[in-house]
C-alpha cells in the first residue's frame, strides 16, 4: 500500500505548486515578451520592433489584410528607435533600387515596375473577379496580344468600353500601391485613362480598326508568379 503519511502528502502538494509555479513564470515570461512588441507602420508596411535578445530589432512586413507573406527588411541599433530608425533607411533604399531598375516604356515615356513591385501589388489590392480574368487572359497572350472584344469577353463584360475601364481601375490601384511609400513612387504614371501601368493598345495587323491589348512584360512575369 502507498505511504499515505501527513508528511509525504505535504511534500507532494509542495512538488505540485512548484511545478505549477513554474509554468506560471514561463506563461507570464511569455505573455511579457509579446506585450513587448510594438507595432507601427511605414508606408505601406507594418512595422515590429522590441527587445531581441542582446539588441533592439525592427522589422518590416507587408501589412494585412495583404495576402503576401515574408520579411520585407530588418535591423538592429542601440535603442529600440534608432532599430526603426534603421529600419526606414533601408526600406527606403530598397524602393530607390527598385526604381533604378524600372524600364522606361519607350511609348509614353512611363516608368514600369519590375515583377517584382508588381507581385507585390497585386497580392495587395482588391481586385474583383472579371478584372483577375482579364488579366490572366492578357499574360497568357504575352507579346502577341489579345483583341479588345476577347479581353472583355474573358472578364465577362458586355462591351470593351466597360472592360476597358475595369482594366485602367487596375492600372490606378498598382500606381496607388507603390506610391504609398518612399521616394520611388516618383515617376510613376497610370496615363491620361490609368492603363499606362497594365500595358498599351495596338492596331491589329489582321483589322485596322481593332485594337490589341499588349501587357507590359513585368506584368505578365508577375501574374504567372502568383498564381
Amino acid at each position: 500500500m502507498p505511504d499515505d503519511t501527513a508528511p509525504n502528502r505535504s511534500d507532494a502538494g509542495r512538488e505540485v505548486v512548484k511545478g505549477m509555479s513554474k509554468k506560471s513564470k514561463a506563461k507570464k515570461t511569455r505573455k511579457e515578451a509579446a506585450n513587448s512588441i510594438r507595432v507601427g507602420e511605414y508606408g505601406r508596411y507594418q512595422i515590429k520592433s522590441g527587445r531581441l535578445a542582446d539588441a533592439y530589432g525592427a522589422r518590416a512586413f507587408p501589412k494585412p489584410p495583404t495576402k503576401a507573406r515574408g520579411l520585407i527588411a530588418e535591423a538592429t541599433g542601440e535603442t529600440e528607435e534608432a532599430a526603426i530608425s534603421a529600419l526606414r533607411s533601408a526600406i527606403d533604399a530598397r524602393e530607390d533600387r527598385r526604381a533604378e531598375d524600372r524600364r522606361t516604356d519607350p511609348r509614353n515615356g512611363t516608368q514600369v515596375p519590375t515583377s517584382d513591385e508588381y507581385a507585390e501589388a497585386l497580392h495587395s489590392v482588391n481586385l474583383t473577379r472579371p478584372q483577375r480574368a482579364m488579366l490572366m487572359a492578357l499574360s497568357l497572350e504575352e507579346a502577341e496580344g489579345l483583341a479588345e472584344v476577347k479581353v472583355a469577353v474573358a472578364g465577362s463584360y458586355k462591351s470593351t468600353t466597360s472592360a476597358n475601364r475595369a482594366l485602367a481601375s487596375v492600372g490606378r490601384m498598382i500606381a496607388g500601391y507603390l506610391s504609398s511609400s518612399g521616394p520611388a513612387s516618383k515617376g510613376l504614371s497610370t496615363g491620361s485613362d490609368g492603363t499606362a501601368l497594365i500595358g498599351y493598345r495596338d492596331v491589329s495587323e489582321h483589322d485596322e480598326k481593332a485594337e490589341n491589348w499588349i501587357m507590359h512584360p513585368e506584368l505578365c512575369a508577375a501574374i504567372r508568379s502568383i498564381t
